[in-house]
């Protein structure tokens, strides 16, 4: 355990108390390393967010069994408070704890705490190692960002002379996944201003990924063709950021190295060109596709680029979500292959999947318990934060919001549809993120999780349906200060004759928010009969049809703020045997089945390939078993594209903020962390 967690963990002794109150007003607690630490000593965290569902689950689940003697679900429970008030809370709770004060400006007295308070929990470590190490006296807000911006982001603007320097940084920023907070971007710019690099938009390049892809894509269409390359159409239908692109030096060695990779691994897409002049320089061809073999090359080395990068058991969850994106990218690139293209790369692919999906089953055992619990200013983490982050979006004034959930939506999919959508609207460009769906991976639960922003525990009444959507996805917002007449919910969107009458309802004054259930994806995964290359063929002929566009420029025509996730992804699947047991299990998917008690989940017979994991957030009584690997509980030898299990593909899933317009390029202190 580091220093920095240890110096956390140290404020919970065990066998002090079962019950803990920490007055934790910059999120400390809700940290994967710090959770992680606490689950391992039995301790666990619960947010406290509202009286009654905190009370619920407290008695049902805590308090219940310690007043019988028994240990209950865990030794000790920490509720964590963010607010400044703590008689907020329940006198009996707060008679009953024992108190504990955790904050940034007590841990780092000597640093200024209104920078300090803008990192995110990832980097607590890094700059409290360098605080022991370095600072010895009193630092003012700028030499406090200055510290920070060379001990957590090994960056400084003073050193920052030619472009090749800025951009180097800025790429290695963004390809680390780890761009400047708006904060610390503001400050290299006005570092910058007056330097011969005053005139390019740098707070936004540091600060937000989506603008520096954009601009770097925009930005290498014009370098190439200073060498005579001249895209066909695809390459020039997409509008430059801000009208224009950047005079980037692609050709220096240390821009060159992270540009070549952002290519293979998805994050930047090669141009296609109509013509292509002899003798170009071998290092361009990485960013270029004018071959039949050229796209094979690119997902072969995509792939080994991946199978390198893979995250170990230690990392977290946003290492999780960009390996998905990247094999997204990655899958979606295999299945525009031509057929015997895709057949002699698959045996390379699926190892690739086997592999990563063996990591994340790994990770997921030990940290999937931590997710639920993790803070979403930022971006949601699961599912159901949606409703509460796009209620905090509100808040910061999206007065009128569209949440468009395809069920169903991998990310190689959504990266099909994007790329899409890119050809066909100049205005459209997409801040991409992702988030986790509930385990297991079923629209029943991880759909009515993501409406109703409640824990599948919390709506066990209701978990085998979707019945219930529409009124809790009203309830949520009801009690988020809305009134009922103000909220939409509609579902089974799939025709463009379907958005006149959606209009009708959305175009209304009265309505603040929608929620929009795009079925047309799920549809053709179940009746998939080609796998997921036949799957993309089906999701481009819908593409044709015009309804994603004409759907988001009507919401865009409207004033919405449009954001787009899924419920839970799809994989290819092999069948492991059938499970014919009647009405033994509670609730049969392919890939998962449940049942309400040990000794019906042990009847699985012993040479089907299957594991049971509850997870956190479940009812005691629902226990999930799931087909191991990409298996599926259908006959041997059949081949399907289901969901329900933890492949990587079917358990992270998009979440996006869709922009339609060129001025919504400009960074806020949120949307570039998506």
């Amino acid at each position: 355990m580091s220093i920095w967690a240890d110096r956390i963990l140290r404020e919970f002794p065990a066998d002090l108390s079962r019950f803990w109150i920490a007055l934790d007003p910059d999120g400390l607690l809700l940290d994967e390393t710090i959770l992680l630490g606490l689950r391992e000593r039995d301790f666990e965290v619960l947010p406290f967010e509202d009286s009654v569902s905190f009370r619920t689950e407290y008695e049902e689940r805590y308090r219940s069994a310690w007043d019988v003697g028994q240990k209950g679900t865990a030794k000790a429970l920490i509720l964590q408070w963010r607010g400044a008030d703590i008689n907020s809370i329940p006198w009996d709770y707060i008679r009953a704890a024992r108190q504990v004060s955790l904050s940034l400006a007590d841990l780092f007295p000597n640093l200024n705490y209104g920078v300090v308070r803008k990192l995110d929990s990832e980097h607590h470590e890094g700059l409290f190692q360098a605080y022991q190490k370095h600072v010895t006296q009193l630092l003012g807000e700028a030499e406090t960002k200055n510290f920070v911006l060379t001990h957590i982001f090994r960056l400084s603007p003073y050193l920052l002379n030619r472009p090749e320097d800025f951009w180097r940084e800025a790429l290695r920023l963004h390809y680390r996944g780890a761009g400047l907070p708006s904060l610390f971007a503001d400050h290299v710019a006005t570092v910058l201003r007056d330097s011969s690099l005053g005139s390019l938009p740098i707070s936004e390049l540091l600060a937000s990924k989506p603008f520096m892809l954009r601009a770097i894509q925009e930005s290498w269409a014009r370098f190439v063709a200073k060498y005579g390359v001249e895209p066909d159409a695809r390459g020039t239908d997409q509008e430059p950021v801000e009208g224009h692109a950047y005079d980037v030096p692609f050709d220096h060695p240390d821009v060159r190295v992270i540009i070549d990779t952002m290519f293979l691994e998805g994050a930047l897409q090669p141009i296609e060109a109509s013509v292509r002049p002899e003798h170009l320089p071998d290092w361009i061809q990485v960013g270029l596709i004018d071959d039949p073999q050229a796209l094979a090359h690119l997902v072969s080395e995509g792939a080994k680029r991946n199978a390198a990068s893979l995250p170990s058991e230690g990392a977290s969850h946003r290492d999780w979500v960009e390996a998905a994106r990247r094999l997204g990218e990655l899958i979606y690139r295999f299945n525009e292959l031509k057929a015997a293209d895709a057949d002699n790369l698959q045996g390379q692919l699926q190892s690739l999947q086997r592999e990563a999906d063996a990591r994340l089953k790994d990770w997921v055992l030990q940290h999937f318990a931590d997710l639920p619990s993790l803070p979403v200013a930022k971006a949601p983490v699961m599912v159901h934060h949606v409703p509460r982050y796009l209620a905090m979006r509100r808040g910061f004034g999206e007065d009128r919001i569209a949440l468009l959930v395809f069920d169903g939506l991998a990310l190689d999919q959504w990266a099909q549809i994007r790329d899409h959508l890119s050809t066909k609207l100049p205005d459209f460009s997409a801040d991409e993120g992702g988030c986790f769906a509930w385990l297991p991976t079923l629209t029943s639960i991880s759909r009515q999780a993501l409406f109703s922003g409640l824990k599948p525990r919390e709506f066990q009444g209701s978990m085998d349906s979707t019945a219930q959507e529409s009124s809790l996805w009203t309830k949520f917002w009801q009690e988020n200060g809305l009134r009922k007449p103000e909220v939409v919910f509609q579902k089974g969107l799939k025709r463009s004759d379907q958005l006149a009458l959606l209009e009708d309802v959305l175009s209304k004054p009265t309505t603040k928010v929608a929620g929009l259930v795009v079925d047309m994806v799920d549809e053709i995964v179940h009746g998939a009969m080609l796998g997921k290359r036949g799957i993309a063929g089906q999701i481009r002929e819908w593409c044709d049809t015009g309804f994603i566009e004409k759907l988001f420029l009507m919401l865009a025509q409207h004033g919405y703020h449009i954001y787009l996730t899924a419920d839970h992804g799809n994989v290819d699947a092999d069948g492991i045997g059938r499970l014919s047991q009647g009405v033994v299990s509670e609730m049969k998917g392919e890939r998962v089945r449940a049942y309400r008690s040990e000794d019906l989940a042990a009847s699985v017979p012993p040479d089907i390939d299957a594991f049971q994991f509850s997870g956190p957030g479940l009812p005691s009584d629902f226990l999930p078993v799931y087909a191991n690997q990409r298996g599926a509980f259908v006959p041997r030898g059949n081949k399907i594209v289901a969901h329900g299990g933890m492949a990587l593909e079917e358990l992270v899933v998009p979440f996006v903020k869709i922009r339609m317009k060129k001025e919504e390029h400009a960074t806020d202190s949120t949307s570039d962390r998506i």
